[in-house]
């Protein structure tokens, strides 16, 4: 009958329905297999955890207190290191201040303030013990240091008395002489160098004989006489200075042309030429001069504004 068959029908889809969740709920409680390479990843890792490391960190205490006694030691130690270098440094600091602090020239002059009073004082002393002062203080000096020491007081007399203006030539002689002392150090290293290499190229060449005497001395023969320099010789072209040598003529030369310009500079402001140039030759600078005499106390108004205006 059809009412029946459906009843049949509902209640057997039912059934499945219901009994889906059980098993469901037994497949999710059932263990799942575990894999052997996850078994012994495992045990590896408890074996490390138990291993030889963790009883030796466990069982030794006394080596980590000695490390730490070891690294106490080392921190004390560059605390002292790094307290020494600051107060070194900070000494160096103050006696760097107080050198800067005090003037050079005034320290001189102190110095030779006080060597002229304790030479004053051993002449006043001698004098007043009846003995000759000059013969005394040379007991301290050799003849030869004596001499020298009387030729250089006597050059620098000279010099002081010699130090105006007498005419170009001796002035001229003055730069001169102060430029030879100044500049003209004589390099023995090099020319040594350079006579040995002269005498080695003659002597390859053949231009040259070197002859040992019965003395034992060496004897350099010119056979063709082109070793050694006459008036007509032009070896000279040949020779190249140092770059030193070039550098410190260039410094010459323009100390030279400072000191020049210096001296123009204070002749200018000596004539109360120290302003702007406003003449072409010496009758338009005394024309100028009288003009500035009768006029410049209506101008001077005029000439500042001109000036504020080309200052902006």
């Amino acid at each position: 009958m059809p009412p029946a068959k459906k009843r049949k029908t509902a209640a057997a889809k039912a059934a499945p329905v219901e009994d889906a969740p059980e098993t469901t709920n037994a497949a999710s409680q059932s263990p799942e297999p575990v894999s052997t390479e996850e078994k012994t990843q495992s045990n590896q890792e408890n074996q490390t955890a138990t291993g030889p490391g963790a009883e030796t960190t466990q069982t030794n205490p006394e080596a980590n207190v000695s490390k730490a006694d070891d690294r106490l030691a080392r921190f004390r130690a560059l605390q002292a290191r790094a307290k020494q270098s600051s107060n070194h440094n900070l000494a160096e600091a103050t006696k760097e201040s107080q050198r800067l602090a005090s003037d050079p020239s005034a320290l001189t002059a102190i110095h030779r303030k006080r060597d002229v009073a304790a030479h004053k004082l051993l002449k006043a002393e001698t004098e007043e013990s009846g003995a000759d002062f000059e013969r005394k203080r040379a007991w301290d000096w050799t003849a030869e240091e004596s001499e020298r020491w009387d030729k250089r007081v006597k050059k620098r007399a000279a010099a002081r008395d010699n130090n105006a203006f007498q005419d170009y030539r001796g002035e001229s002689n003055k730069v001169y002489k102060r430029q030879v002392q100044q500049n003209l150090t004589p390099d023995m290293e090099r020319y040594e160098r350079d006579k040995m290499a002269a005498i080695e190229k003659a002597a390859a060449s053949g231009g040259l004989d070197i002859v040992e005497t019965e003395d034992g001395e060496l004897i350099a023969v010119d056979k063709d006489g082109s070793f050694y320099s006459t008036a007509d010789s032009t070896n000279f072209i040949n020779n190249k200075p140092e770059k030193a040598a070039v550098d410190r003529l260039v410094d010459d030369l323009k100390k030279a042309e400072e000191n020049r310009l210096k001296k123009r500079k204070e002749r200018m402001a000596e004539n109360g030429d120290d302003g702007d140039v406003t003449y072409i030759n010496e009758k338009n600078k005394q024309f100028n001069q009288k003009l500035n005499r009768f006029y410049n106390k209506y101008t001077a108004e005029i000439r500042d504004s001109f000036e504020r205006g080309t200052m902006i």
